[in-house]
């Protein structure tokens, strides 16, 4: 089932990052990056047209209280966030509390590390702090970064799936869990 998520009053420290609740000061650095062609196509989503639409995103970041702001150096370079999952294709998970982990970086952060320390982040204050028994975790099938930061991170592929992408294209994903007693191994 999917459990309640509020990060509105929660910050996250790893080594590099400030994982934080989103602000209307950080429209221009999501801005920055969700333009750039590449970046958001392999999350499902287009690049921005406008600051107006980075803008309303932030807004809608802050009013559901379940997405990070990845900060680095005093800027914000990605999203981390707990979305609830599809409870039918995850049978496996019945009685059990879990979210949907999802996330964007900033094109020029790339190969770099970034995310898997913020994933792993993620997932600690998921496993510890809110008491989750799984997190569920999708990529496209082509999305090799994506693939490689969840694998990282104790992930296993269950099964395929089909997800459409906010502009209307159907495409192909693989659907992965971590449990936290697999999670504790690692």
């Amino acid at each position: 089932m999917n459990a309640e998520i509020d990060i509105s009053n929660v910050t996250l420290k790893t080594e590099r990052l400030i994982l934080r609740p989103w602000t209307l000061d950080d429209v221009d650095d999501l801005y920055a990056y969700a333009s750039v062609e590449g970046v958001g196509e392999w999350a499902g989503w287009l690049p921005h047209k406008s600051r107006d639409e980075s803008r309303k995103i932030v807004e809608s970041f802050i009013r559901h209280k379940k997405v990070f702001a990845i900060e680095y150096q005093g800027k914000v370079i990605g999203t981390l966030g707990f979305e609830e999952y599809r409870e039918a294709e995850y049978p496996e998970l019945e009685g059990k509390k879990a979210r949907e982990l999802g996330f964007v970086l900033s094109k020029a952060y790339w190969g770099k590390g970034f995310m898997t320390e913020a994933v792993t982040e993620g997932i600690r204050y998921l496993f510890e702090d809110v008491g989750l028994d799984a997190i569920t975790c999708r990529h496209w099938v082509k999305n090799d970064r994506s693939r490689r930061v969840q694998e990282k991170c104790g992930f296993t592929h269950v099964r395929d799936s089909i997800h459409n992408t906010t502009f209307g294209e159907e495409r192909q994903s693989w659907c992965n869990i971590l449990m936290k007693e697999d999670w504790k191994k690692i």
